[in-house]
């Protein structure tokens, strides 16, 4: 009985290393590494590496909700974004009632929301 319990014991663990593999490397394939934290330790959006694919030149402002005490949120090209935020390369500097003010390479590029039915 004893001399069945040990063969069992060797064969699975034979049986166990022959399917053992290397270390694991993550391949991302131009997506989002998932080990790599969203937020800060402060609490803020990090700027992501951009995913290949082409640039992100243009800027859309789909929606905003504005608060005059300065706690908003723009709707920019599908992702939600407030002031410090990243959207690409560009930095969501202020967000008004009807346009957002993006900061990149120190110029300023303001948006307006886009009010028309194009989707």
């Amino acid at each position: 009985m004893l001399r069945n319990k040990i063969f069992l014991v060797l064969f699975f663990s034979i049986y166990s290393l022959s399917f053992a593999q290397g270390d694991f490397t993550y391949q991302a394939k131009g997506k989002r590494n998932p080990f790599i934290p969203l937020v800060s330790k402060d609490g803020r959006l990090m700027k992501l590496e951009r995913e290949e694919g082409g640039k992100q030149s243009d800027l859309l402002v789909d929606g905003l909700i504005y608060d005059k005490q300065g706690i908003s949120y723009a709707l920019v090209n599908g992702r939600v974004a407030g002031i410090g935020d990243y959207v690409g390369e560009y930095r969501v500097l202020k967000i008004t009632e009807d346009k957002v003010a993006f900061l990149k390479d120190d110029q300023i590029r303001e948006v307006m929301i886009n009010k028309g039915g194009d989707n």
